[in-house]
């Protein structure tokens, strides 16, 4: 498994514990984020995680920034992503088992770091549950 992973300012220091996370389970990751708390714009950051998961050089994608609403909407515009926004475990869970979300989307400003390594353990973990889901996924279609 690899993970391509991309964060703005806010999420700095969000990433380096995740990618330490991540890398003690031996998964690869490919960090876009910045590695500053300088302000940056995140859409620089989310087109090259986007990108990796589109074209399946990365299993998943993981953007962090202050809400998570930026991020997500920038993934969102790529047609095979379905990225969620997720500020606790039981969503996390939902956005894999009914959504087959492909890239998490962590708001910084609205979680702690404990909550946010097992959000996405169970991110990796969830498998999609298929059958009346995958009807709906075939719905979202881009405009």
């Amino acid at each position: 498994m690899n993970i391509s992973i991309g964060n703005d300012h806010a999420g700095t220091d969000y990433k380096f514990k995740i990618v330490e996370f991540l890398k003690s389970r031996n998964i690869q990751v490919v960090n876009y984020g910045t590695d500053s708390d300088s302000s940056v714009d995140y859409p620089d950051f989310v087109h090259p995680v986007a990108q990796d998961v589109e074209s399946k050089k990365a299993t998943f994608g993981i953007l962090i920034c202050g809400s998570a609403n930026g991020v997500a909407m920038t993934a969102n515009k790529y047609s095979s992503i379905r990225a969620g926004i997720c500020w606790n475990n039981e969503i996390v869970s939902l956005i894999r088992l009914h959504n087959n979300a492909n890239i998490l989307c962590i708001p910084a400003r609205f979680t702690e770091i404990d909550a946010v390594l097992e959000m996405v353990e169970t991110f990796l973990n969830t498998e999609f549950e298929g059958g009346r889901h995958q009807n709906r996924i075939n719905k979202i279609q881009p405009c």
